[in-house]
């Protein structure tokens, strides 16, 4: 039986940011998937200048974690998070800058991304959470593994909360399903529930 539960959620697809069921922002014409996260950021209201530095994954783990996070005073928070395509999407532009010989130009600004935990870190900095993160890499979501996992974080690492999610990112498309468990709350965590989160 679970002692945890599900208190908030948060869904990027489709060009729409969804949290508690409530659309917050939508931009069906963006024209592509960096400008789709350049309008929700200034519709939003958001004022984090290295938005602006991230790769396509931490730009969209931003979006999907910041609805959840920026009112929140508890720092005992862990990370627990998964997708499909790790940092491929980044990878690709690493391989292009260096696969030309003649025009060979690596960047540091690029390569820094090249690691799918790299979103997770910049959570933990904008939101000063110094608690255990993990990503994991599988083809679907894992409703086993993100059940038990948060599970075990709180009652046997003594964490309070524990925010998961599925945040995936490939050449223009996209899929993010980010929730926060803890300890009260009223939806029962529970892998019925997960599976239910990807309707």
């Amino acid at each position: 039986m679970s002692s945890l539960y599900i208190t908030q959620v948060c869904k990027i697809k489709g060009h729409k940011i969804v949290v508690n069921d409530t659309v917050v922002f939508e931009d069906e014409t963006a024209p592509d998937l960096n400008s789709f996260f350049k309008n929700a950021y200034k519709s939003l209201g958001y004022d984090y200048a290295k938005f602006f530095k991230m790769d396509h994954l931490s730009k969209l783990t931003f979006l999907a974690t910041e609805p959840i996070l920026q009112n929140e005073s508890d720092k005992n928070i862990a990370l627990v998070f998964m997708n499909r395509a790790a940092s491929l999407d980044t990878d690709l532009k690493h391989q292009k800058s260096i696969q030309n010989k003649q025009e060979y130009y690596p960047s540091p600004a690029v390569f820094v991304y090249t690691l799918p935990n790299i979103c997770l870190g910049e959570v933990s900095i904008k939101h000063k959470l110094q608690t255990e993160s993990c990503f994991f890499v599988s083809e679907n979501f894992d409703a086993k593994l993100m059940y038990s996992y948060p599970e075990y974080l709180v009652q046997h690492k003594n964490v309070n909360k524990v925010l998961c999610g599925w945040i995936d990112v490939l050449e223009n498309k996209y899929n993010a399903v980010v929730y926060l468990v803890e300890k009260q709350g009223e939806k029962i965590h529970s892998r019925n529930e997960l599976d239910k989160l990807f309707i």
